[in-house]
């Protein structure tokens, strides 16, 4: 007599490793991905990222702006 096939989200991870490892894998290297490119935007934008030295354009900014306290000064 067969075992009865386990049920759950684990059980189909296991059964889609051994099935379909390619694509099991690079579902999971793409979720990893993506996690990493959210935490990559929150930091950049946490740590003012977009006050480039450089820019393309000209900004202008009145003295009472609470981002003229944060305008590179260098």
């Amino acid at each position: 007599m067969a075992t009865a096939p386990s049920k759950g989200l684990v059980a189909l991870f296991k059964r889609g490793w051994h099935e379909i490892p390619e694509v099991v894998g690079s579902c999971f290297m793409g979720l990893g991905g993506i996690g990493i490119g959210i935490y990559a935007v929150y930091t950049y934008y946490k740590k003012d990222g977009d006050n480039r030295r450089y820019r393309e354009w000209y900004t202008v900014i009145r003295h009472d702006d609470p981002k003229a306290a944060r305008v590179r000064t260098d």
